[in-house]
Protein backbone atom coordinates (compact mmCIF):
# COMPACT_ATOMS: atom_id res chain seq x y z
CA UNK A 1 0.00 0.00 0.00
CA UNK A 2 2.67 2.66 0.99
CA UNK A 3 4.38 2.29 -2.40
CA UNK A 4 0.99 3.09 -4.37
CA UNK A 5 0.33 6.06 -1.95
CA UNK A 6 4.07 6.95 -3.14
CA UNK A 7 3.36 6.69 -6.55
CA UNK A 8 0.60 8.57 -6.53
CA UNK A 9 2.45 11.43 -4.14
CA UNK A 10 5.17 11.71 -7.30
CA UNK A 11 1.85 11.59 -9.97
CA UNK A 12 1.18 14.75 -8.11
CA UNK A 13 4.97 16.53 -8.18
CA UNK A 14 5.15 15.21 -11.57
CA UNK A 15 2.14 16.95 -12.87
CA UNK A 16 2.54 20.08 -11.08
CA UNK A 17 -0.63 20.14 -8.60
CA UNK A 18 2.03 19.88 -5.64
CA UNK A 19 4.46 22.62 -7.25
CA UNK A 20 8.11 23.42 -5.90
CA UNK A 21 8.02 25.00 -2.73
CA UNK A 22 4.72 23.44 -1.15
CA UNK A 23 5.26 21.79 1.90
CA UNK A 24 3.61 18.52 1.92
CA UNK A 25 1.09 18.18 4.82
CA UNK A 26 0.40 14.76 5.61
CA UNK A 27 -3.10 14.95 6.91
CA UNK A 28 -4.04 17.48 3.62
CA UNK A 29 -2.17 14.16 1.52
CA UNK A 30 -4.23 11.76 3.50
CA UNK A 31 -7.24 13.87 2.67
CA UNK A 32 -6.67 14.14 -0.93
CA UNK A 33 -5.60 10.65 -1.87
CA UNK A 34 -8.56 9.34 0.91
CA UNK A 35 -6.28 7.42 2.94
CA UNK A 36 -4.65 7.06 6.71
CA UNK A 37 -2.00 9.62 7.15
CA UNK A 38 0.53 6.62 8.10
CA UNK A 39 0.81 4.88 4.83
CA UNK A 40 1.62 9.01 4.01
CA UNK A 41 4.10 9.23 6.96
CA UNK A 42 6.02 6.38 5.56
CA UNK A 43 6.16 6.96 1.57
CA UNK A 44 7.43 10.65 2.53
CA UNK A 45 11.11 9.79 3.55
CA UNK A 46 11.34 7.34 0.35
CA UNK A 47 9.92 10.11 -1.86
CA UNK A 48 12.80 12.52 -0.09
CA UNK A 49 15.47 10.06 -1.07
CA UNK A 50 14.43 10.13 -4.60
CA UNK A 51 14.72 13.95 -4.56
CA UNK A 52 11.81 14.76 -5.15
CA UNK A 53 11.19 16.30 -1.62
CA UNK A 54 13.49 17.93 0.61
CA UNK A 55 13.32 18.51 4.16
CA UNK A 56 11.05 21.59 5.62
CA UNK A 57 10.87 22.35 9.51
CA UNK A 58 11.50 20.08 12.34
CA UNK A 59 10.09 17.22 10.80
CA UNK A 60 8.29 18.30 7.34
CA UNK A 61 8.65 17.78 4.01
CA UNK A 62 8.57 20.57 0.94
CA UNK A 63 8.79 19.53 -2.66
CA UNK A 64 11.71 20.00 -4.10
CA UNK A 65 12.72 22.70 -6.80
CA UNK A 66 14.68 21.26 -9.80
CA UNK A 67 14.56 21.39 -13.61
CA UNK A 68 14.72 19.10 -16.08
CA UNK A 69 17.81 19.88 -17.37
CA UNK A 70 19.07 18.66 -14.13
CA UNK A 71 17.70 15.46 -14.43
CA UNK A 72 18.58 14.65 -17.98
CA UNK A 73 22.28 15.51 -16.49
CA UNK A 74 21.82 13.37 -13.85
CA UNK A 75 20.67 10.23 -16.03
CA UNK A 76 24.05 10.70 -17.99
CA UNK A 77 25.61 10.53 -14.72
CA UNK A 78 24.39 7.34 -13.34
CA UNK A 79 24.75 5.59 -16.48
CA UNK A 80 28.43 6.07 -16.77
CA UNK A 81 28.73 4.88 -13.08
CA UNK A 82 26.15 1.87 -13.81
CA UNK A 83 28.10 0.45 -16.65
CA UNK A 84 31.50 1.08 -14.82
CA UNK A 85 29.77 -0.91 -12.72
CA UNK A 86 29.00 -3.40 -14.90
CA UNK A 87 32.20 -3.74 -16.29
CA UNK A 88 34.04 -4.71 -12.87
CA UNK A 89 31.25 -7.58 -12.07
CA UNK A 90 31.88 -8.98 -15.81
CA UNK A 91 35.70 -8.97 -14.59
CA UNK A 92 34.70 -10.99 -10.99
CA UNK A 93 35.40 -14.96 -11.56
CA UNK A 94 33.02 -14.80 -8.73
CA UNK A 95 29.57 -13.40 -10.27
CA UNK A 96 27.75 -16.69 -10.48
CA UNK A 97 25.28 -15.69 -7.92
CA UNK A 98 24.57 -12.30 -9.05
CA UNK A 99 24.17 -13.78 -12.35
CA UNK A 100 21.66 -16.28 -11.12
CA UNK A 101 19.72 -13.12 -9.23
CA UNK A 102 20.19 -11.42 -12.51
CA UNK A 103 18.25 -13.79 -14.35
CA UNK A 104 15.60 -13.98 -11.78
CA UNK A 105 14.58 -10.86 -12.02
CA UNK A 106 14.78 -11.10 -16.15
CA UNK A 107 12.32 -13.03 -15.56
CA UNK A 108 9.93 -11.13 -13.32
CA UNK A 109 10.29 -8.48 -16.40
CA UNK A 110 9.66 -10.77 -19.20
CA UNK A 111 6.39 -12.07 -17.44
CA UNK A 112 5.36 -7.97 -17.21
CA UNK A 113 5.85 -7.75 -20.56
CA UNK A 114 3.99 -10.78 -21.58
CA UNK A 115 1.00 -9.70 -22.84
CA UNK A 116 2.15 -7.55 -25.07
CA UNK A 117 1.48 -4.29 -23.40
CA UNK A 118 1.21 -2.61 -20.29
CA UNK A 119 -1.68 -1.57 -18.03
CA UNK A 120 -1.62 0.98 -14.92
CA UNK A 121 -1.30 -1.75 -12.42
CA UNK A 122 1.99 -2.34 -13.82
CA UNK A 123 3.55 0.18 -12.30
CA UNK A 124 4.96 -0.95 -9.17
CA UNK A 125 5.94 -4.42 -10.32
CA UNK A 126 8.22 -2.46 -12.88
CA UNK A 127 9.54 -0.64 -10.71
CA UNK A 128 10.68 -3.12 -8.32
CA UNK A 129 12.10 -5.38 -10.96
CA UNK A 130 14.01 -2.64 -12.84
CA UNK A 131 15.66 -1.32 -8.96
CA UNK A 132 16.18 -5.12 -8.27
CA UNK A 133 17.98 -4.82 -11.36
CA UNK A 134 20.55 -1.99 -10.85
CA UNK A 135 21.22 -2.82 -7.20
CA UNK A 136 22.75 -6.12 -8.67
CA UNK A 137 24.51 -4.34 -10.83
CA UNK A 138 26.28 -1.94 -8.55
CA UNK A 139 26.18 -4.16 -5.41
CA UNK A 140 28.02 -6.76 -7.66
CA UNK A 141 30.96 -5.14 -8.22
CA UNK A 142 31.39 -4.79 -4.62
CA UNK A 143 32.72 -1.09 -4.44
CA UNK A 144 31.22 1.22 -1.98
CA UNK A 145 32.72 4.41 -3.04
CA UNK A 146 30.83 3.70 -6.33
CA UNK A 147 28.05 2.97 -4.36
CA UNK A 148 28.47 6.16 -2.16
CA UNK A 149 28.14 8.10 -5.63
CA UNK A 150 25.67 6.50 -7.57
CA UNK A 151 23.33 6.95 -4.16
CA UNK A 152 24.15 10.75 -4.48
CA UNK A 153 23.26 10.70 -8.59
CA UNK A 154 19.90 8.47 -7.43
CA UNK A 155 18.50 11.82 -5.24
CA UNK A 156 18.63 13.89 -8.02
CA UNK A 157 14.45 13.65 -9.11
CA UNK A 158 13.52 10.93 -12.12
CA UNK A 159 16.47 9.41 -11.82
CA UNK A 160 16.63 6.25 -9.53
CA UNK A 161 15.83 2.99 -11.28
CA UNK A 162 12.66 2.79 -9.07
CA UNK A 163 10.86 5.84 -10.71
CA UNK A 164 8.86 5.80 -13.53
CA UNK A 165 6.06 7.55 -14.63
CA UNK A 166 3.41 6.06 -16.22
CA UNK A 167 1.27 9.09 -15.92
CA UNK A 168 3.66 11.31 -18.17
CA UNK A 169 3.32 9.07 -21.34
CA UNK A 170 0.32 7.05 -22.66
CA UNK A 171 0.70 3.72 -22.11
CA UNK A 172 0.55 2.57 -25.36
CA UNK A 173 3.57 4.86 -26.17
CA UNK A 174 5.67 3.43 -22.77
CA UNK A 175 5.32 -0.10 -23.82
CA UNK A 176 7.73 -0.02 -27.17
CA UNK A 177 10.27 2.11 -24.88
CA UNK A 178 9.99 0.01 -21.75
CA UNK A 179 10.46 -3.37 -23.89
CA UNK A 180 13.42 -2.09 -25.23
CA UNK A 181 15.29 -1.24 -21.94
CA UNK A 182 14.26 -4.75 -20.99
CA UNK A 183 15.81 -6.30 -24.29
CA UNK A 184 18.76 -4.51 -23.34
CA UNK A 185 18.76 -5.92 -19.64
CA UNK A 186 19.18 -9.07 -21.09
CA UNK A 187 21.99 -8.16 -23.46
CA UNK A 188 23.51 -6.78 -20.42
CA UNK A 189 23.47 -9.99 -18.48
CA UNK A 190 24.63 -11.85 -21.26
CA UNK A 191 28.00 -9.91 -21.32
CA UNK A 192 28.39 -10.26 -18.04
CA UNK A 193 27.67 -13.74 -17.86
CA UNK A 194 30.35 -13.99 -20.45
CA UNK A 195 32.58 -12.45 -18.89
CA UNK A 196 33.09 -9.53 -21.22
CA UNK A 197 33.36 -6.26 -19.49
CA UNK A 198 33.98 -3.54 -22.13
CA UNK A 199 30.93 -5.24 -24.22
CA UNK A 200 28.71 -4.98 -20.38
CA UNK A 201 29.44 -1.29 -19.61
CA UNK A 202 29.07 -0.19 -23.30
CA UNK A 203 25.69 -1.96 -22.94
CA UNK A 204 24.77 -0.41 -19.97
CA UNK A 205 26.06 2.88 -20.72
CA UNK A 206 23.63 3.15 -23.28
CA UNK A 207 21.05 2.08 -21.19
CA UNK A 208 20.68 6.15 -20.14
CA UNK A 209 18.28 6.60 -23.56
CA UNK A 210 14.87 4.02 -22.53
CA UNK A 211 15.58 5.70 -19.18
CA UNK A 212 15.02 9.54 -20.50
CA UNK A 213 12.44 8.60 -22.89
CA UNK A 214 10.23 6.60 -20.63
CA UNK A 215 10.20 9.72 -18.04
CA UNK A 216 9.58 12.59 -20.92
CA UNK A 217 13.35 13.33 -20.43
CA UNK A 218 13.98 12.79 -24.46
CA UNK A 219 14.58 15.69 -26.18
CA UNK A 220 14.91 18.18 -23.31
CA UNK A 221 18.62 17.87 -22.02
CA UNK A 222 21.30 20.48 -23.08
CA UNK A 223 21.70 21.90 -26.74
Amino acid sequence: MDSRVAQRIRELIVEGILPPGTRVAEAAIAERLGVSRTPVRNALPALASEGLLEPAGKRGYAVRNFTVEDSYRATEIRCVLEGYAARELASRSDRGPIIEELRDTLAQGDSIFAKGHVVKDDENAYAEMNRRFHDLIVGGAEDPLLSDLIQRVYSVPFVAPEVVAFNRIPLEEIYPILISGHHQHHAIVDAIEEGEPHVAETLMRGHSSPARRSLGLEGSGPQ
